[in-house]
């Protein structure tokens, strides 16, 4: 089980750390993934990050301005958003799996296999 959190409103060009901990599993041996979606569009990719910690992947809008950790010891993984822009207002979720993905598909939801539940990021001022 994931349980996504950290969640809120700021204001633009303000910053929010969001947390994912896993439960019943050890995320050190997954990779992972950050999506979001809006009412009426599809999930879209955020970030990604592989269990060996080797190799982070970023939409191109979110490069330079979000970065995706783990800290196996707590078994959580984050995602630290830094610059928010309204457009960034979503609900985000964290995602794993064990399979070890080919590049090429850490970029899509179906490719993981456990999801959280989502945790709402507002940008408005």
């Amino acid at each position: 089980q994931l349980q996504a959190s950290g969640g809120g409103l700021v204001r633009p060009g303000g910053s929010l750390r969001l947390s994912c901990a896993a439960s019943g599993f050890a995320l050190e041996y997954f990779d992972i993934g950050w999506f979001r979606q809006t009412p009426g569009k599809e999930r879209e990719f955020v970030a990604a990050r592989r269990w060996s910690g080797v190799g982070a992947y970023y939409a191109d809008s979110m490069k330079g301005r979000f970065t995706i950790s783990r800290d196996n010891g707590k078994n959580t993984v984050y995602l630290q958003m830094n610059s928010l822009k309204p457009e960034d207002t979503a609900v985000y979720y964290c995602a794993a799996t064990p399979r070890r993905l080919i590049t090429s598909s850490v970029y899509y939801p179906n490719a993981y296999d456990y999801w959280g539940q989502g945790t709402l990021v507002t940008v408005s001022s």
